[in-house]
Parts: C-alpha cells; structure tokens; sequence
C-alpha cells in the first residue's frame, strides 16, 4: 500500500473524485461533457465568474440565465443599454461587478472581435478582470495551467498544508501551493474540482474528512482540527452609518426615484432621493433634509449591512398631491419597479413605506 504524502501529492485523486461527484451548474461543462466534445464557452464562463465573486451558486444561477436570455453572446451584452444591465444586475449585490462587466464585454467586442484572449495576461488587460478572475478564465475556458483561487480553494489549500499564517498575509503562499498542485492535463478540471470540493466536503463547518480523495494526506486532519483553517486575522467591528431615504408618493400611485453617480458605492444604480450619507461618514437623518417640503411622515428605520460598514436608514414618507419642480429624478409607477435598478438597500427603503410596493409590482 502507497502512504500519500505532501511530497508525492498529485490531483489525480481529486479528479477522479471530480469526475463521479462534480456539482451540474449551467456554466459548466461536465467531465461527460468534454468526452463528447462539448467546449467550454468563455462567454459563459467569464460571465458566471463575475457573477460568483462574494455571491453564492444558488443566488447566482437565476441572474446567470436570465443575462444569457437577454444577451446570448459578448456583443449582445456589448450592445445593451447601461441602465438594462443594471436593471437586470439588481439585487445581486456589489455594482461595480456590473459597471466593468458592461465595459469589459465592450472591451472584447470593439478591440478582439467579441472573442476573448485566451491566456490570463490578455485576459487581465480588459477592464474588471484581476488576477483570480483571469486565472479562472484562462484554466477554465482555455485550459491553460493557471493557479485558481478563490474562498472554496483557499480553505482547502490551508488544511491541506496545515497554514497557520492567517489571512489575508497568506495567500501568496496559498497560490504557491495551488501553483505546484494544478496538473497541466486538466487545468480547468482541477480548478473547478477544488471550488467543488471546498463547498461540498471540505465545508467551513463539520467537513466530510472521510469522503475526502485528500484525506491521507491533509495535514490539518493528522495534527489539529481542520475547522481551525484557514486562520484569519481578528475582524475590525464595522462602523454604523446614518442617514434618511424619502418616499414620496402620487395619487397616480407614482414614487419619485433619481440615478445616482456613476463613480462610487452603488454607482450608476436607482434610488429613492435620500440624505448624503457615506461609508466614512453619516447624513442627515430628519424630515428637515427632505427634497421638497412635504406631510413627510415617518415610517421606521431599515438596515443594510454592505462589506465595510452598517447603514441605517430613516425612512420619510410623503402622500404628493400635485408633483413638484425637481432638478433631477422621474416619478415612477410603483407596479413598474422591479424593472428598475434599484439595489437591495433601496428596496427595503421603499418596502418599509409601501409594504406591498413590490408585490404589486411583480403582480
């Protein structure tokens, strides 16, 4: 009997693993696939990697088909208006994936002919592609051997090898390890094997050591306790900001939106008119601040947790009966919001004042 070691490590455990256990996502082409000649589209593959940063598969999938719908290729999502991909990027989170995703696909159509370069330094100078996304594209769609890693990998990795270094400090060690690890046959393979592995056996709670094809060989499993890794450095508390949104609303059952700029936290997205509130620093949170003076009522307080800060909202309603001079903004049907790019923070302002608002609206 072979005893598995660090030193004789390969990844042909993991891609047999792989090829009997591999999760079915609408992005991927399975090991099945590939036998009979199925390629991997890099279309697809760049747009699920996008979509996947910080979000989950599950939440992922209804975005991901709804955009290939919308936009089969590049230059359909290329040709599509700004304010459609942010409509339709709504409430996935993170909104300046979708401004470079937008301006990423016009990269590829008007400077390679809607075809994507096929290697990860091509594929890091369009713009809104690092370093993981160009390795996961390049392994993926190209089958280059690139070091892949993403949440899924970097736990995996730091059981594996036992790393005690906390994160975020090693993760150059991590993608050496990954770096030696990935098998040239089967770059791509391999990668997705690692994502699969880490989210289904090699779980941040009560992983399935047993089921592992690692399992001889993982270091934080014959010394400590592989829940202990990945190690990570102790979180600052994130800082509680304040501020008011404002709902004004029509007879005409018309709510008063505006777009806000494009640079910055929820760049180029709708909202409700509120106070000039920040990551670093509150705004006002009285009717006084209102854009027009009102009946403004007040109708509760939400939150909203975003990377780096909590924000907590006053909300302020108005019944309007004859619509004011404004600048800037449009009044907008409430039963036509969910066509709007309205992130999640500005949807539970307006549900906290128009309970129903969005089940009309889906009505």
């Amino acid at each position: 009997m072979t005893t598995t070691t660090l030193d004789t490590l390969s990844a042909k455990p993991l891609l047999d693993w792989y090829d009997r256990h591999h999760r079915d996502l609408p992005w991927r082409v399975s090991p099945g696939m590939a036998a009979r000649g199925v390629r991997a589209d890099p279309y697809r593959v760049w747009l699920s990697e996008v979509m996947l940063q910080q979000t989950t598969v599950q939440a992922v999938k209804p975005y991901f088909e709804k955009f290939l719908r919308r936009w089969p290729d590049v230059t359909d999502l290329a040709a599509a208006e700004n304010d459609e991909v942010m409509a339709a990027w709504a409430g996935l989170g993170y909104y300046a994936r979708a401004r470079n995703l937008k301006k990423c696909a016009e990269a590829v159509a008007r400077e390679h002919g809607g075809v994507f370069p096929d290697t990860e330094e091509g594929l890091k100078s369009l713009p809104g592609i690092g370093d993981y996304t160009a390795a996961a594209v390049a392994a993926i769609a190209f089958n280059r051997q690139a070091a892949v890693m993403d949440g899924n990998v970097e736990r995996v990795i730091s059981r594996l090898y036992a790393i005690e270094a906390p994160l975020p400090g090693a993760k150059p060690l991590m993608k050496e390890k990954v770096a030696l690890l990935t098998p040239p046959g089967r770059p791509g393979d391999f990668a997705q094997a690692m994502m699969d592995l880490g989210a289904t056996i090699c779980t941040p709670k009560r992983p399935a050591c047993s089921l592992c094809p690692f399992r001889d060989a993982c270091q934080a499993l014959k010394l400590s306790d592989p829940e202990l890794f990945p190690v990570k450095a102790a979180k600052k508390e994130k800082p509680v900001r304040h501020g008011a949104a404002f709902i004004a609303v029509t007879r005409e059952g018309e709510i008063l939106l505006r777009r806000r700029d494009e640079s910055g936290l929820l760049g180029g997205m709708t909202e409700v008119p509120t106070t000039a509130w920040t990551a670093r620093l509150d705004g006002e949170t009285s009717a006084a601040a209102a854009p027009f003076a009102a009946g403004w009522q007040a109708s509760g307080t939400v939150t909203h947790v975003f990377t780096h800060f909590e924000l907590r909202l006053a909300i302020w309603r108005a019944a309007i009966a004859q619509k004011p001079d404004m600048d800037d903004g449009w009044w907008e049907p409430v039963t036509n919001l969910e066509a709007q790019a309205l992130p999640t923070v500005m949807k539970k302002a307006i549900a906290a004042a128009i309970p129903l608002a969005f089940k009309t609206s889906r009505a």
